[in-house]
């Protein structure tokens, strides 16, 4: 299901964009709009989601999943926490489906998928890891890189029960909007991807807008 935000960019109180393969996090408050955009199409956001007041409570991809009976999220979607508190709600979205399965991209990862000289290419998890050591105000650690989201990215469920990295299926402008349901930290990779059609094998950047509670 798709939807419109009523909520336009002139009356956001905060927007940046984030280059292809670069970092965002910050700190939202209860209540405040987190809108993701996908500026060029066929992007994917990793995105990391913890508890404010205690980072050890985390997004958690199993309750989320188990709580909704859906591997993909969506309009309306609860994203849950390890604690078992919604962290964030879907509020609006213009793509449809974004993936809880895939995981990040790790250096690890692309020598597996791909091979040995893919190893030295950047990745998600690098980007995360750069972000935590630049921001250590927020007491994150390498122990809590686990698992994320990937907006906009398409990760189709084989009938053999694998994972198929496909075409995205978001196009330039399409966005993902978030109402926080708790202070949250948000840590964002955007995805440095070059090996799969995660987003066109042409990484671009994404748009990241907040507005205050009405």
């Amino acid at each position: 299901m798709l939807k419109q935000s009523a909520l336009t960019p002139d009356t956001a109180c905060y927007r940046q964009v984030i280059p292809a393969g670069d970092y965002w996090l910050k700190r939202i408050a209860k209540d405040q709009i987190l809108r993701i955009v996908d500026v060029e199409g066929n992007q994917a956001a990793d995105t990391l989601f913890f508890s404010a007041e205690d980072p050890a409570e985390r997004y958690s991809a199993v309750d989320t999943v188990r709580a909704q009976g859906n591997v993909y999220l969506g309009l309306g979607s609860r994203l849950m926490s390890t604690e078992c508190n919604v962290m964030l709600e879907i509020v609006a979205d213009t793509v449809g489906q974004h993936d809880t399965l895939g995981g990040a991209c790790a250096t690890e990862s692309n020598t597996v998928r791909y091979a040995l000289d893919k190893r030295t290419m950047h990745a998600c998890r690098d980007s995360w890891l750069l972000a935590i050591a630049q921001h250590d105000e927020f007491k994150l650690t390498k122990r809590d890189i686990t698992h994320n989201i990937n907006f906009f990215m398409n990760v189709p469920v084989t009938p053999d029960g694998g994972l198929d990295f496909a075409d995205g299926v978001s196009g330039p402008g399409k966005y993902v909007e978030m109402r926080a349901c708790m202070d949250v930290i948000v840590l964002i990779s955007n995805c440095p991807q070059l090996n799969n059609p995660c987003n066109a094998y042409n990484p671009t950047p994404i748009e990241i807008l907040l507005w205050d509670p009405a």
